[in-house]
């Protein structure tokens, strides 16, 4: 329905102080300052080109936040090629640090900065799958105590390594799908209720290993769009993610209450969508198709690098940076 504000648009008024909540596109004279205002939102969010990578690979772990994160380990080429090597970001460059002990793709990530954190599972070579664990203390790797169940393909959530992540999901080496889920207490791993749905090529998010949220992957049969919440002690299967077609590969981050998940595959896909809590929405997408890359950061600010991109799906080094809806107050003034 068509408002007055619509036809006739926002008078511009004095005031003495800004407004407190002004509208979109709402203008005023501060009389004290002694200029024109106005107020501006972008609803939306937005994608852009961030730095690259020093190494292309697919298949990463990740963790940390948009100024202080980790991409871990991966792979350079195919099937073969699995590389140990870390990338730390700080907020503006990636910076090669100590390699894993082990290196592997297709892993699990967990960690709240670039100088603690937690590396489990993946596949070491090819079919062959591990639990290896290894923590991260912001400078060098220490194996750890193994996951009950090696696999790949994982869906992964934690924020302290050294107290709390969840691994759930993934694949054995002979192929099939996982529904089971393991909780680390800081020195093991201990099986816990298993998901709804078994599924590999699962992305996960969460703050710790009681609250997550698993989506997507691979059922045996077809890519889904399911969407499951954990909160220690079951998982409920919540609103599916938007498009018909499932997908797996993807990149999230974020939390149980407020996600972003962004690309995917089969094929490579740029869609990226939002989860409030309670169900996902679409918004806008990422420069490029993109699927099994790192993704660090939050719903506010996001990074999301390497893994497949293009028609071509050639593995690359290029990163995007996900900017949140925004609002601000301007001032105009005379040119």
């Amino acid at each position: 329905m068509t408002t007055y504000k619509d036809i006739r648009g926002t008078h511009i008024t004095t005031v003495t102080t800004d407004p407190p909540a002004p509208v979109n596109g709402q203008m005023w004279y501060n009389s004290t300052d002694r200029v024109i205002k106005g107020f501006t939102s972008n609803p939306a969010g937005s994608w852009a080109t961030a730095p690259a990578t020093n190494t292309a690979r697919r298949g990463l772990g990740s963790a940390g936040t948009s100024t202080s994160g980790l991409i871990i380990s991966g792979a350079d080429s195919g099937t073969s090629g699995r590389e140990s090597e870390v990338e730390s970001w700080n907020g503006s460059s990636w910076t090669e640090i100590a390699d894993l002990n082990s290196a592997r793709w297709n892993l699990g990530g967990s960690g709240a900065s670039n100088t603690a954190a937690l590396a489990y599972g993946g596949s070491e070579a090819n079919p062959s799958v591990t639990g290896k664990t290894e923590s991260w203390d912001g400078s060098s790797w220490t194996e750890v105590a193994d996951m009950n169940t090696g696999r790949s393909l994982v869906g992964s959530t934690g924020g302290s390594p050294y107290t709390s992540a969840l691994v759930f999901g993934g694949s054995p080496a002979s192929g099939g799908e996982y529904s089971a889920a393991e909780s680390w207490g800081g020195s093991s791993w201990t099986s816990i209720t298993a998901m709804n749905d078994a599924r590999s090529y699962i992305e996960g998010v969460g703050s710790s290993n009681t609250s997550a949220l698993a989506f997507g992957g691979y059922d045996g049969s077809s890519y889904i769009t399911k969407t499951e919440t954990w909160n220690g002690s079951s998982w409920t299967e919540v609103n599916d993610m938007t498009r018909p077609n499932g997908r797996g590969d993807m990149q999230g981050v974020g939390t149980s209450t407020a996600a972003l998940s962004a690309g995917g595959s089969p094929p490579n896909v740029a869609l990226t969508e939002d989860w409030n809590g309670t169900s996902w929405t679409e918004v806008a997408d990422v420069p490029t198709g993109i699927s099994g890359a790192g993704g660090i950061g939050s719903t506010s600010e996001a990074f999301v690098a390497n893994g497949r991109q293009g028609p071509s799906s050639a593995i690359s080094v290029n990163a995007y940076e996900w900017g949140a809806p925004t609002t601000s107050t301007v001032t105009f003034t005379a040119s």
